[in-house]
């Protein structure tokens, strides 16, 4: 724990935080943290046919396709790459050298995915039955090698960097050919993805024979955090307005949504190989909610609306971490077992309400003391 806020990001002017981007990491979060079960109730309960579509997009697909809850883990992604040139530009101001922001994004990332082991259980100590590969680690390891890139190279070499991520992990399950199944096959556990993973990773793999948080996947990973890392120095910029910038980001926005529609048509978007038409859509979506959030939070100033969002997005690891260690639902009992007992038919709706409300209670808590969780 530490006094400091988790990826507190701020802009040019002194003393101003770009408090979208907490704001932004709170929306994400909150679907991980009970929004999806919130929707799933209120389904089951109205039946309204909005609310139904809705829920039914909190789901992953099985393989090909897209639907929204795929964008929850990239958005993330996105975010910490944002944060990066105004986080190496603030270290730099106060003395900091290129060496020591380096060794900074290295220890970063790499505990990241030690966060990563102990979610997934390596402290039970059964390392045969321990899954390897988690959504922390792969955070932690497109984040390392995201910030190594950013902080040596400028943008053009970003960009060229960025189409290189993306062109040769396209290039790479394209043309190399698997033992057993040829090049090209990406049905499940054919592709060179799911082959390396099953070649290289000890413990067993999420799928049985592939895993979508796996080695080769973090390649176009990277990219989604270059994403970010070049929406960061455009929002940086003081050489455009805010609307402008808000603008660009739109229309930056368009442009991978279509780019990712027509490459879908040869590499089919996919979370579980986190293909390079994954992440371009990812990235049009990403940077529409980006602008959306830039415009209402630090444009228009209204930051009491994104309150409650903004207390989520300042301690979002600890909120993903805390229920490993933390009973919400026996807490929750607890304190509202009595009145929700008078709820009737309401009563699951209110229960998964409730607990995320506890959750919400115990992030204020810890931002009212100023008490953040930063890796």
């Amino acid at each position: 724990m530490t006094r400091e806020a988790n990826q507190i990001v701020e802009t040019t002017a002194p003393g101003k935080r770009l408090l979208s981007l907490d704001a932004l990491r709170g929306f994400d979060m909150f679907w991980i943290m009970g929004g999806e079960s919130i929707a799933r109730e209120a389904a089951d309960l109205t039946h309204w046919a909005p609310l139904v579509w809705f829920h039914d997009q909190l789901h992953h697909p099985e393989w090909h396709g897209f639907a929204l809850y795929d964008l929850i883990f990239p958005l993330f992604l996105f975010m910490a790459g944002v944060s990066m040139p105004f986080s190496f530009e603030k270290r730099l101001e106060r003395g900091d050298t290129h060496g020591e922001i380096a060794r900074h994004v290295i220890i970063r990332g790499l505990l990241l995915v030690v966060l990563g082991f102990i979610y997934n259980g390596i402290l039970k100590f059964d390392w045969p039955h321990t899954r390897y590969p988690s959504v922390l680690g792969r955070i932690g390891l497109a984040y390392l090698f995201a910030g190594l890139i950013v902080i040596s190279t400028g943008v053009r070499s970003r960009v060229l960097w960025l189409v290189g991520v993306l062109v040769g992990y396209w290039a790479a399950l394209r043309f190399i050919p698997v033992p057993g199944f040829g090049a090209h096959d990406l049905t499940p556990g054919h592709t060179l993805t799911d082959f390396i993973d099953r070649s290289l990773i000890p413990g067993h793999l999420y799928h049985g024979d592939r895993d979508p948080e796996g080695l080769l996947g973090t390649m176009p990973a990277i990219g989604t955090a270059l994403f970010g890392a070049l929406t960061g120095e455009w929002l940086k910029s003081e050489r455009w307005s805010e609307y402008m910038k808000a603008v660009g980001m739109v229309l930056a926005g368009a442009v991978c949504l279509a780019l990712a529609w027509t490459w879908n048509l040869e590499f089919p978007i996919n979370k579980n190989l986190w293909t390079s038409s994954f992440v371009l859509n990812c990235a049009g979506l990403s940077l529409l909610l980006m602008s959306l959030f830039y415009l209402v939070v630090d444009v228009w100033g209204f930051r009491r609306l994104a309150f409650p969002l903004i207390v989520i997005g300042s301690n979002s690891i600890l909120i993903y971490l805390a229920p490993h260690f933390i009973d919400f639902a026996y807490a929750t009992h607890a304190l509202f077992d009595g009145i929700l007992g008078l709820t009737g038919t309401y009563q699951p709706l209110l229960f998964v309400m409730a607990i995320v409300f506890v959750k919400w209670l115990l992030l204020y808590l810890l931002y009212k003391k100023r008490i953040f969780l930063r890796v």
